[in-house]
């Protein structure tokens, strides 16, 4: 499908803009500069007749990003949290598409519903109210389950978002090729890869049976935290295009005004909403990576609420410990070591110069340590990390392009709440607290207890690797080996008993 006929679905796209009136809104709100301007008024202006024309009644961005469809609008929500970028004015018109777009009719609603699940909804819910929120892919239902009288929240999915998302995904495929193809420079930044990867996690947060497991996985690792709790999913009552869930109640964490007059600490829960992303992602590898205003509410007495939990980020524990030994190089100014630590991970390559690496990310720290606590930003920080490692070679990272745009989108909410949260004071004590865990005596233990216990199930099969290697060697030439002797049951038995022993020993002195 990414045929030249996506270029009228990205011709379409300039041609909204410039049809609603967004064009010279955003191009004020980003401050661009007069040749940018002008080569959009010269691009855009004769296709004008060519855009959506949206919903009159919406602010002129939010009109032609609803306008534009689904993908647009998680664009659109993203920005929503960053007012630094585009402006408190536009960032507060964008808020609407976290919830408050236009729902589809009710009736609809609980057709899809009874189709889903098997049963009317009178027959499952006794009461079931009009939409309560509406965004890109669904709308939330306030419902009480007629067999216990439990309030839940029920989310439907769009009646035919599949094919929107996967026009709009065809055409991001079809410009990331166009961009590789014009400027052969862009694909160190993959370009392509990226595009795909948006796409499998879109795909995902199409599937709500996803999403519960997700919900379900995500309660169980964050039990123990303080201040938190996430809504649990009703499994006989979830399917592919439904889900319920416990209802949430809370005031919504982007209405600091109402915040404050329920008497909640706004400086606590933006501190607090930086730590609890930093200590899922680094602590547990798997954390909400769609944490904008619309998905996080306050209870009653104080506890962060989040939900929806289409989007979420995994990274593996070695990952896990490079992006905290660069953020904590970063807190403590040690750039030869965050240099170091880019080396060896491997995200630089080994021909470029560590010391003028070291020197240029200096260049990159020394600024934001200098500037007052409002203009202490991680997203900044990773933003002239970019430009950065683009200069010393460094591709893009796909496993990380969540955990990049969920940092930025948390970062915005705590601003949000407290605009002169200085953010290095509020990650230090969680990345501190990671560092000692991962990188300690007792860390090094439990690696070693792992490979050990790894060598243990592979006992059996140590002389039979052996051996084999061995024959190779002995006979370079050859296309296969001699078929190999019955494995001696002795020596894998004697393997498998001294891992497990070692790896027991070890595992107790980690505690």
């Amino acid at each position: 499908m990414r045929g030249p006929h996506n270029v009228l679905r990205l011709i379409r796209t300039g041609a909204t803009f410039e049809r609603s009136g967004a064009m010279g809104v955003a191009l004020d709100a980003l401050d661009a500069p007069p040749r940018l301007r002008l080569a959009a008024r010269v691009l855009g202006w004769p296709f004008r007749w060519l855009g959506y024309r949206g919903d009159p009644a919406l602010p002129p961005v939010t009109r032609a990003i609803t306008a534009l469809g689904p993908a647009y609008i998680k664009f659109g929500q993203i920005l929503s949290t960053r007012a630094d970028v585009v402006g408190t004015e536009l960032a507060d018109q964008l808020r609407m598409l976290q919830d408050r777009l236009p729902p589809f009719p009710t009736d609809q609603a609980k057709r899809i519903i009874g189709a889903e699940l098997g049963h009317p909804v009178d027959m499952i819910f006794s009461e079931f109210s009009e939409p309560v929120a509406a965004a890109s892919i669904a709308q939330v239902h306030r419902a009480r389950i007629r067999e216990t009288g439990q309030e839940v929240a029920v989310k439907v999915v769009r009646p035919g978002i599949e094919g929107a998302f996967r026009r709009d995904i065809d055409a991001f495929h079809f410009a990331a090729g166009i961009i590789e193809a014009l400027s052969p420079a862009t694909r160190r930044l993959r370009p392509r890869d990226v595009v795909s990867h948006f796409e499998s996690v879109v795909n995902g947060e199409l599937d709500f049976r996803l999403e519960a497991a997700s919900a379900s996985e995500f309660a169980e690792n964050t039990k123990g935290d303080e201040g938190f709790a996430i809504p649990a999913p009703h499994w006989d009552l979830s399917s592919r295009r439904v889900l319920t869930a416990d209802w949430a109640e809370g005031l919504p964490l982007g209405d600091r005004e109402a915040l404050i007059a329920a008497g909640h600490d706004v400086t606590h829960l933006a501190r607090r909403v930086i730590q609890l992303f930093l200590q899922h992602a680094l602590r547990d590898g798997f954390f909400h990576a769609d944490m904008h205003h619309g998905n996080l509410k306050v209870a009653a007495n104080g506890d962060i609420l989040a939900y929806d939990f289409g989007i979420m980020g995994e990274i593996d524990a070695y990952t896990r410990r490079v992006y905290a030994e660069i953020l904590m190089g970063f807190i403590r100014r040690d750039y030869r070591r965050v240099a170091r630590v880019h080396f060896e991970a491997g995200y630089v390559p080994r021909d470029r110069d560590e010391a003028a690496f070291a020197r240029a990310l200096r260049a990159v720290g020394e600024p934001i340590f200098g500037a007052d606590a409002s203009k202490i930003s991680m997203a900044n920080l990773l933003a002239y990390l970019f430009e950065v490692t683009e200069r010393f070679g460094m591709q893009t990272r796909t496993e990380l392009i969540l955990l990049q745009r969920t940092m930025v989108v948390v970062e915005g909410v705590a601003r949000s709440l407290d605009p002169q949260l200085n953010m290095w004071q509020a990650a230090k004590p969680v990345v501190t607290d990671y560092i000692k865990s991962s990188l300690g005596p007792k860390a090094m233990a439990r690696d070693a207890t792992e490979i050990v216990q790894t060598l243990g199930r592979y006992g059996p099969l140590l002389p039979r690797i052996v051996e084999d290697m061995l024959w190779r060697r002995a006979h370079p030439d050859a296309q296969q080996p001699p078929v190999p002797r019955r494995i001696r049951w002795l020596p894998a038995m004697a393997a498998g008993l001294a891992g497990l022993c070692l790896g027991g020993g070890l595992a107790w002195l980690a505690g």
